[in-house]
């Protein structure tokens, strides 16, 4: 009965990472796609490519999701918790896909676990939530508009005595630099959540120790899962990021990537910290249009993605919860 459901959380691991990758695709490839950089097929080829080798980079956010968040108890009682809350953040990824709203899949996945572990009675280790997910959830954003308006500015002046068409015919050559830039750190971020989801399955079944390494076979799988579902696009989201947002020029896409990715290598790589892939690239965005003057910035749209921000944890912990009452008296 628990090898049944060990693999079927593994199963149901690699559809939120699958969803993820479509989820999120939009921000790695919105503003390359939106300034004619790159088509949209080779764009999202490029991401999904990037995506694969981004996730084999580090285990670091892999380990604070695995066993920073939540602590599940064995057997199967533990495996419905993680099937909880997986099955809450895929619902969420995919309500806020049919809605076009760049919702966080990282803090879907952070807040199903909170919810359903609050659902069982389960120990929820809060001063990791604070400090690894929501004190960065605060924090990356206002670094990413910061730093994309930053790097917009600085962009400007250097170029300020060039010809603004040669300049944007130039641009769009080195975009795709930083469109795959933006895709290796979703790989290197979005990935490892769902390493860190499947370790965590495969300790509460007594499969693995937990003061183990990640096997490779789940760093592979998780990988691929996530380029797969990059390749398959978010086109809804991606029309909000690339165009509703603000409308890009390829100097303003590159200063938004650059920025973006910077963060998420920075986070990943220096403090173990899930951030949103999603938040960061969206708020660079937001940043990098608000240089070229405030009203050039839709605001109105923006505050509706920041509801959404505001929401997720909480929607996909309820979610969750739901879920993993379903599960608790289908299973057990």
């Amino acid at each position: 009965m628990e090898l049944a459901l060990i693999i079927g959380v593994i199963v149901v691991a690699l559809v939120f990472d699958y969803t993820n990758g479509f989820h999120d695709a939009a921000n790695a490839i919105a503003t390359s796609v939106s300034t004619r950089a790159l088509t949209p097929r080779i764009a999202l080829l490029l991401a999904a490519v990037m995506n694969f080798i981004g996730a084999h980079l580090g285990t670091a956010v892999a380990q604070t999701v695995g066993k920073g968040i939540i602590d599940a108890p064995n057997g199967a009682h533990g495996l419905v918790v993680v099937a909880g809350a997986l099955i809450g953040a895929i619902v969420w990824n995919l309500i806020t896909w049919y809605f076009g709203l760049p919702s966080s899949s990282s803090h879907a996945l952070i807040g199903g676990l909170v919810g359903s572990a609050l659902a069982a009675s389960a120990t929820v280790h809060w001063s990791g939530v604070v400090q690894k997910v929501v004190v960065p959830m605060v924090v990356s954003p206002i670094i990413g508009f910061g730093l994309g308006g930053l790097v917009m500015i600085v962009i400007l002046w250097i170029f300020r005595k060039s010809n603004p068409h040669r300049t944007s015919r130039g641009f769009r050559f080195v975009q795709p630099v930083s469109a795959a830039a933006i895709a290796l750190g979703h790989g290197l971020q979005d990935a490892q959540k769902t390493m860190g989801v499947i370790f965590l399955s495969l300790v509460v079944g007594g499969y693995i120790s937990p003061e183990a390494d990640i096997p490779e076979w789940v760093i592979t799988a998780s990988a691929a899962a996530i380029s797969l579902g990059t390749y398959a696009g978010g086109w809804r989201i991606m029309r909000t990021m690339g165009r509703r947002i603000i409308h890009l020029d390829p100097p303003r896409g590159f200063a938004a990537e650059a920025a973006a990715s910077s963060v998420l290598y920075t986070a990943a790589i220096g403090f173990g910290a899930p951030i949103s892939t999603t938040h960061t690239m969206t708020t660079a965005i937001m940043g990098v249009g608000a240089t070229k003057r405030l009203s050039a910035v839709r605001w109105g749209i923006a505050g509706n993605i920041v509801t959404a921000w505001v929401l997720t944890i909480p929607a996909a912990a309820l979610v969750s919860a739901l879920a993993y009452l379903g599960l608790h008296w289908i299973v057990e």
